[in-house]
């Protein structure tokens, strides 16, 4: 009786003992406790062992680095045996094959200790590597969906680099094989939803859930807190609105519907509306569609015009002059950092571009003057590509001045500028003279003889009187410049390498 008392107790013992290990072992793969380094840590406590988990290829993975075999280590790797037992100058070691999702090699969980291996650490070591195993399958399936995840939002980024420089064939090519029919379409509208750049990734997937497949949804590469999303349904629209409108500090900025060609100008559209949103209660607006100064202009006389300004850019391959278009038109509205990151180039690969149109246009881009009348001429270009139909004969050349005397376009930029007559600290005078030197504070100051934060500060106070933005250079600063142009408040610009009027100009500018 004392004998099977003995044993009875013995079996209780073991029993409770297996639990006890088995119950801590399975903790690990509770969602708050999965990680390989802990279980192997634990591993080593509860053998009193030195454990190391060695990769396929040689690297230690977690735990401690372990003399072991090479010849036998390669022989479990390769799964001529699953696991080894032996001693070495009174050393037990215990090597067992853990499984890996392949492609990658089998890992080697590598436990040694001063004494024996009893059935009770035997069994901990083998219940270990088949805990280690789950664990490595389960990170392993999460960094290939996190790869998977990458590879897609690289994708999508690719699609929308594509169309910004109006490659509209390849772009369709490429979102073809994972978002069939999405540009299957002649127009689209570009939304940017702005967030804390450490809410833009969640931002980005509740876009993505709200779109489906019926968006390209993509990870600004300029701005961390934007997400840019290209629609061809009007339904997104709403969408992405009752989304917007339920996270606090999210803001919405929608463009006008324009061709996939003009995706860069539609860009620019949906940032420009995004600064209005900022102060709306529905933090959400989309670019309006108020008078323009090109919708001012005579037709014929702006294709005219149009046409003649960038006829030098006519003798390159037409791949390449799109390319250089696109680029310029980009880097008018935003800075070379953030045209490059748009376009997923470097930022000298932009001011190379960039230089090579103010060559050809034999022209100086560091003036405002300029740009406004070369940002004109490239989205007339664009409206009129848009628009084909409307392009009937050669069109008689004419100058920019008389482009901008026409009626409509004078009383249009007498109401304007006559906003800031009021302002008794002359801000157009102010506004006029910064301009005229490029927009450089300091210049402007020394010019007024005040001291260049005034400058700044009349400039900024220019911005709510008129409606736009000035101090970040773009469509909205340009129509103030065609305004003082058109009141002979500025000199015209030159293009071609001329003097303005000069009669030898292919413009007359």
């Amino acid at each position: 009786m004392a004998g099977r008392e003995d044993g009875t107790r013995q079996r209780d013992a073991g029993t409770g003992g297996h639990a006890g290990w088995a119950q801590e072992l399975l903790d690990h793969l509770r969602p708050a406790g999965r990680d390989v380094r802990r279980v192997v840590t634990w591993l080593a406590g509860a053998v009193d062992a030195e454990v190391g988990l060695r990769g396929g290829d040689g690297g230690l993975l977690a735990g401690t680095g372990i003399p072991l075999d090479e010849d036998l280590v390669a022989d479990i790797t390769a799964g001529r045996i699953a696991s080894a037992a032996l001693e070495d100058g009174g050393c037990h070691l215990r090597l067992v094959r853990v499984e890996r999702v392949r492609p990658a090699p089998a890992a080697v969980l590598a436990v040694a200790r001063a004494a024996p291996f009893d059935r009770r650490a035997a069994d901990i070591v083998t219940h270990t590597a088949q805990v280690v195993e789950l664990l490595l399958a389960g990170d392993e399936s999460t960094a290939a969906g996190h790869r998977l995840r990458r590879a897609t939002s690289d994708l999508r980024l690719a699609i929308l680099q594509l169309l910004m420089v109006e490659d509209t064939v390849s772009a369709r090519r490429v979102a073809a094989g994972l978002w069939p029919g999405l540009l299957d379409t002649d127009t689209a509208c570009v939304y940017v939803v702005e967030s804390s750049p450490e809410e833009r990734d969640r931002l980005a997937e509740e876009c993505l859930s709200a779109t489906g497949e019926r968006a390209l949804v993509v990870r600004c590469p300029a701005v961390d807190g934007h997400v840019i999303v290209l629609t061809p349904r009007d339904a997104t629209g709403d969408v992405l609105r009752s989304l917007v409108a339920r996270f606090p500090g999210v803001f919405l900025g929608g463009s006008a519907q324009q061709s996939l060609a003009r995706t860069a100008t539609a860009y620019g559209q949906a940032v420009s509306a995004l600064a209005v949103a900022r102060f709306r209660p529905e933090k959400a607006a989309v670019y309006a569609e108020r008078t323009r100064p090109e919708r001012l202009m005579d037709p014929a006389v702006l294709r005219g015009w149009t046409a003649r300004v960038l006829r030098p850019l006519d003798v390159l391959p037409h791949h390449t002059r799109a390319e250089l278009l696109a680029t310029t038109r980009l880097g008018l509205e935003f800075t070379a950092v953030n045209t490059a990151k748009v376009l997923g180039v470097s930022r000298n690969t932009v001011r190379a571009r960039m230089d090579r149109v103010e060559g050809l246009l034999g022209t100086d881009f560091s003036d405002l003057t300029v740009r406004a009348a070369v940002h004109l001429a490239l989205n007339a270009e664009a409206a009129l590509s848009a628009h084909p139909g409307g392009h009937t004969g050669e069109a008689s050349p004419a100058p920019l001045t008389e482009l901008l005397a026409g009626p409509a376009m004078r009383t249009w930029a007498r109401e304007l500028l006559g906003r800031l007559d009021p302002d008794t600290r002359d801000l157009r005078r102010t506004l006029r003279t910064w301009i005229a030197v490029g927009g450089n504070a300091e210049r402007a100051a020394r010019r007024l003889g005040v001291h260049a934060q005034t400058v700044r500060e009349h400039v900024r106070s220019s911005e709510p009187v008129l409606e736009r933005e000035l101090l970040a250079a773009g469509s909205d600063l340009y129509e103030v410049v065609l305004a003082h142009l058109a009141v002979g408040e500025l000199d015209q610009p030159r293009l071609h390498g001329t003097k303005p009027g000069h009669p030898d100009s292919p413009v007359h500018e």
